[in-house]
């Protein structure tokens, strides 16, 4: 697969660190760094590939995007970092503050959409692991789901030792408690050099985000847990029978004979879809199903009325 690359404002990347830092600048410096990350995108749409040879158009197109994205959010990085300089190049006098305040918002902005570059990544290994989604109607998808949560959750305690590791005055000690817990020493490397704000360690977003997570996937737990427990539900109304399959987790509506077109177009703008295979027209069983199928029988009733 051919590898595509983006043009690092290399010149700009200079001045910007000449106002954050009394060191030189490594030239071509902020280019490898951006081709380093783009070269282990490639690297692993191309397992990809050899794995799933079907979705080579799809993760080249991913692998791509990932690049320019990448190129872009690195390049706004260094426009950002030209706004204002640090206090150690300029000094306390006069410093504005109201620009450095401007600066780090700035920033923080970049920073959400270096979340959703990184995203892309997320989609490509989900094509090679096969992780995408865990569907409500999967076997033991509580299970899984449950499973997750707890694989999070030790994710979460993690972070928040290796935070206290990381802030620890005597930095020997904290990096041995580093490597105690599975730590290699370039990945400590990393964890202790400052981000673009100056933070060490797991930023504060990183543990509310995967908190998040953790929560919604309670949530699809609970949802999950409270559906199944109901069992099968069947009912009728004077369009069609209305079945919610909790082991397949589908909504399912039964009509005598086949729809006409007009019919056919509220239940697909609802979201359904025919299955042939148990002859019916379905959707997901959750509240924006059930929210659907009141929907379609309010619309089919306003045509009724139009008759």
């Amino acid at each position: 697969m051919e590898r595509v690359y983006f043009s690092i404002n290399e010149s700009a990347a200079k001045t910007a660190h000449s106002m954050m830092s009394f060191s030189d600048y490594e030239e071509g410096s902020k280019t490898a760094g951006y081709k380093a990350k783009v070269d282990k995108a490639y690297e692993l749409g191309e397992k990809v590939i050899q794995a799933r040879p079907s979705e080579e158009e799809r993760v080249a197109k991913l692998c791509e995007r990932y690049s320019r994205r990448l190129a872009q959010n690195i390049n706004k990085d260094i426009q950002i970092g030209m706004m204002c300089p640090s206090v150690m190049i300029s000094g306390a006098g006069n410093f504005p503050v109201k620009k450095k305040e401007k600066q780090v918002a700035a920033w923080d902005k970049n920073h959400e959409d270096y979340k959703q570059v990184e995203g892309i990544l997320h989609k490509i290994e989900s094509i090679f692991y096969g992780k995408d989604v865990i569907k409500s109607s999967d076997e033991n998808a509580i299970e899984k789901l449950q499973e997750k949560v707890d694989e999070l959750r030790e994710t979460q305690e993690q972070m928040k030792e290796a935070n206290k590791a990381i802030r620890l005055k005597d930095t020997k000690k904290g990096d041995e408690l580093l490597r105690n817990m599975g730590y290699t020493d370039e990945q400590i490397k990393d964890l202790r050099t400052p981000d673009f704000c100056g933070r060490l360690g797991f930023p504060d977003y990183v543990l509310t985000n995967n908190n998040a997570n953790i929560r919604r996937l309670e949530g699809r737990i609970k949802s999950l847990q409270e559906t199944k427990s109901k069992g099968t539900q069947e009912s009728e109304n004077k369009f069609f029978k209305v079945k919610e399959d909790t082991d397949a987790m589908r909504v399912q509506l039964f009509f005598e004979g086949k729809p006409e077109p007009e019919v056919r177009d509220v239940l697909k703008h609802n979201g359904f879809r025919w299955a042939p295979s148990v002859g019916a027209w379905q959707r997901h069983l959750n509240a924006n199903g059930k929210s659907a199928v009141r929907s379609v029988i309010r619309e089919l009733e306003e045509m009724e009325a139009k008759v």
